[in-house]
């Protein structure tokens, strides 16, 4: 039988707002250095901005001659 209390080692912190918050900001900033538009960035949506972080090289090719 259990002792019935948790292991806490099996247990993980809860996502947190203000990290999620940060890390998006982070990936803006990615995106940006590889030179897409700030308006474009801004109309964005977290998941188009993690999907195009994907293959940077690919980004940067892709807006390197629309500049």
């Amino acid at each position: 039988m259990g002792s019935g209390r948790a292991n806490d080692e099996l247990t993980y912190s809860a996502k947190k707002p203000r990290e999620r918050r940060r890390r998006e900001a982070i990936q803006k900033k990615r995106l940006l250095a590889l030179g897409v538009p700030d308006a474009k960035v801004n109309k964005m949506t977290t998941k188009a901005i993690r999907q195009m972080l994907v293959r940077p090289e690919k980004v940067r090719k892709q807006w390197a001659g629309k500049k």
